[in-house]
C-alpha cells in the first residue's frame, strides 16, 4: 500500500499448508496438496479480491516454503512486506478430513520464523497510512516478541486515529484459557471492531455466559462487536443497537477459512460505507462461499462472484 491509499494493513504468521486430497485419516492418506494459509493473509487476500487496498506483513524462513508463501500472497495483489529469517524455518500446517463432515488442522509452528515477529519489522508510517489495522488473537500467543510487535502496532494505530480490528481466533494449542484470556481481553478492549464466536468471547470473560460475553465487550467501549454464528449468520452490537444477519444454506465442503472470509467481507463493506444490514449480508455471503471449495482462501469471492451468489444464480466460486 502506497501513497494516499487508505486501506487495511495486517500482520501475522502465514505458513505452508499440506492438505489431504481424500477423505480419511492422515495415517492412510496417499496424496497431499501443497498450498499456503494463515488467518491474516487469508483476510488480506479476501479483501484484495473485493477491491480493497491491503498490505500484509510477516516473517518466513529462508527456504522454499517461505518463498512459496510470499509468492502466493503477492500473486493475489496484496502488498507484501515479507521478512526472510535465515535462522528459523517457515511454519507448517497439515489439514485432514477424517470424515466428509469434519476437518482437522494440525500446526507445526514452534520456533518458526513467523513466531519471531519483532517491533523493528514494522515499517515507518506503515500503520499510520491505513484506514484499518487488522490483527488476530493468534499473534500475541506465538511469542513475547510477536506480542510486543502487536502491542506497538496497536499503539501506533490508536495514536494515528486508525481503526483497530481484532479477530479473536483463539487457538488452544498455543495457550490455555487461563493464560490466553487476559491477553486477548486486553487486546480486544483496545479495538474498534472485534470478531469472534460465542466460545471465543467466553475466553475473554469466563465469568459470563457465552450469550452475555459479547455484550460485555461492547459495554467495555468497543464500537462494533461481531458475534459470528456460522450457518446461523451473525449478530453485531453497535452504538445504535443490535443487528442480526441471517446465514445462507449451502452444501459445505470445507469450513476452514470461512471466518476469515467473513471478516474480509465485513471490513470491505465498512471501507465502502455500507450500512450494518448490508455489511452483515456481504460478510455472511463471503463466509458461505468460502465453504464451497477446499482450501483456506481459494474460494474467497471477487465482487463479481459475490453478486452472482447473492442473485442466486451462476457459480460463485472464482475461476
Amino acid at each position: 500500500m502506497t501513497g494516499d491509499d487508505r486501506g487495511v494493513v495486517t500482520l501475522g504468521e502465514s505458513m505452508a499448508l499440506m492438505r489431504a486430497t481424500e477423505i480419511g485419516s492422515l495415517r492412510h492418506a496417499s496424496a497431499m496438496a501443497l498450498g499456503v494459509g494463515g488467518a491474516e493473509s487469508n483476510v488480506a487476500i479476501g479483501l484484495r479480491r473485493l477491491g480493497a487496498s491491503v498490505s500484509w506483513l510477516g516473517r518466513v524462513g529462508d527456504d522454499s516454503l517461505g518463498d512459496r508463501v510470499l509468492r502466493e500472497i503477492r500473486a493475489e495483489g496484496v502488498d507484501v512486506h515479507g521478512i526472510v529469517d535465515a535462522d528459523a524455518p517457515t511454519g507448517l500446517m497439515v489439514k485432514e478430513r477424517p470424515s466428509a463432515a469434519s476437518t482437522a488442522v494440525h500446526y507445526y509452528r514452534a520456533g518458526s520464523a513467523g513466531s519471531r515477529l519483532h517491533p523493528d519489522d514494522l515499517p515507518a508510517e506503515w500503520v499510520e497510512r491505513a484506514a484499518i489495522l487488522h490483527v488476530t488473537g493468534i499473534t500475541p500467543l506465538l511469542s513475547s516478541s510477536a506480542r510486543e510487535t502487536l502491542r506497538v502496532a496497536v499503539d501506533r494505530a490508536t495514536a494515528a486515529g486508525v481503526a483497530v480490528s481484532v479477530d479473536i481466533n483463539y487457538r488452544s494449542a498455543l495457550a490455555p484459557v487461563a493464560e490466553a484470556g487476559p491477553l486477548l481481553r486486553e487486546l480486544a478492549e483496545r479495538a474498534d471492531l472485534v470478531f469472534g464466536g460465542a466460545e471465543e468471547f467466553a475466553v475473554l470473560y469466563p465469568e459470563a455466559s457465552e450469550t452475555d460475553a459479547a455484550g460485555l465487550l461492547h459495554a467495555a467501549g468497543v464500537e462494533h462487536v461481531v458475534l459470528k454464528q456460522g450457518p446461523d449468520g451473525a449478530t453485531v452490537f453497535t452504538p445504535d443497537g443490535t443487528c442480526a444477519g441471517p446465514g445462507f444454506t449451502i452444501d459445505v465442503i470445507d469450513t476452514v477459512g470461512a471466518g476469515d472470509a467473513f471478516v474480509a467481507g465485513y471490513l470491505s463493506a465498512r471501507l465502502e460505507g455500507l450500512d450494518i444490514a448490508g455489511t452483515l449480508r456481504r460478510a455472511n455471503a463471503c463466509g458461505a462461499i468460502a465453504c464451497l471449495v477446499p482450501g483456506d482462501w481459494e474460494a474467497a469471492p471477487t465482487m463479481r462472484d459475490l453478486g452472482r451468489f447473492l442473485d442466486g444464480g451462476g457459480d460463485p466460486v472464482r475461476r
